[in-house]
C-alpha cells in the first residue's frame, strides 16, 4: 500500500526518485499515465492490469468513455526503477502535469501520484476542506 507525501526534484533527464517505501511495490515495473487534476498516476503492474480492465469495460458507444480511454492508454508508458530508485517520466507526461523541477510524490493506497509541488499544495488544501466536511457528515450520521 502506498501512503504518504514526499518532496523530490525532477532531474535533468526527467527522472524522479520514488520514496524508499514505495520501491518494493514498484520493483516489477510500473505504468505511468495521465491522472485527474493534471497529476500523473503511477500504477504497479498488477494494479495496472485491473485499472486497464476497468477502463476497457466503459461503453464504447459513449463519446466521453472513448475519449477517456484514448487519453488514458495513449499517454501510458511502461517504466521500471533504476538502481537508485528513479523512474523516468516521459516528456509528454511532464508537460501534461506541468512538472519542471519540484515535484511531490503522493501515495494514494493502490497507486502513486506525481504532482508539480505548487499544484499539489493547492489541490491538497482543497482536499483537506472536503475531508473536514465529509468527516462532519459521517459523524452526524453515526457512521
Amino acid at each position: 500500500m502506498f501512503l504518504g507525501e514526499y518532496r523530490h526534484s525532477l532531474d535533468e533527464k526527467g527522472r524522479v526518485v520514488m520514496p524508499a517505501r514505495f520501491r518494493l511495490g514498484l520493483e516489477d515495473g510500473c505504468v505511468i499515465t495521465k491522472g485527474q487534476e493534471r497529476c500523473l498516476y503511477v500504477f504497479p503492474m498488477d494494479r495496472w492490469k485491473l485499472e486497464a480492465e476497468r477502463v476497457l469495460k466503459l461503453p464504447r458507444t459513449d463519446r466521453r468513455a472513448r475519449n477517456y480511454a484514448r487519453s488514458f492508454f495513449a499517454s501510458a508508458s511502461n517504466q521500471s526503477l533504476d538502481k537508485a530508485g528513479r523512474c523516468k517520466v516521459p516528456e509528454s507526461l511532464q508537460t501534461y502535469a506541468g512538472l519542471l523541477k519540484d515535484v511531490t510524490v503522493v501515495g494514494v493506497a493502490d497507486r502513486v501520484e506525481i504532482w508539480d509541488s505548487e499544484t499539489w499544495e493547492s489541490v491538497a488544501a482543497e482536499a483537506d476542506e472536503y475531508y473536514a466536511a465529509i468527516e462532519e457528515v459521517l459523524s452526524e450520521d453515526g457512521i
